[in-house]
């Protein structure tokens, strides 16, 4: 599975890593409800909302990947 990077969209996070949604919300980001995630990438929405870009890659990178049954 690719890494999450600064340029990957959030909609593609949250299809392939199982808990990605709860990261976001960690950091009060709504993003599995917003409509930009399917443009806004990792850097985009960390800068707008004040947040660590490389706090939130950390995270994100952490998690498992979805797995073939829930995907």
């Amino acid at each position: 599975m690719a890494q999450v990077t600064a340029d990957t969209l959030i909609r593609d996070v949250l299809l392939t890593h199982e808990g990605a949604a709860e990261v976001f919300e960690r950091h009060d980001l709504l993003c599995a409800t917003c409509m930009a995630a399917n443009m806004d990438t990792i850097s985009a929405v960390a800068t707008m909302h004040d947040v660590s870009p490389a706090l939130l890659l950390d995270e994100l990178n952490a998690l498992p990947p979805v797995s073939p049954e829930e995907g």
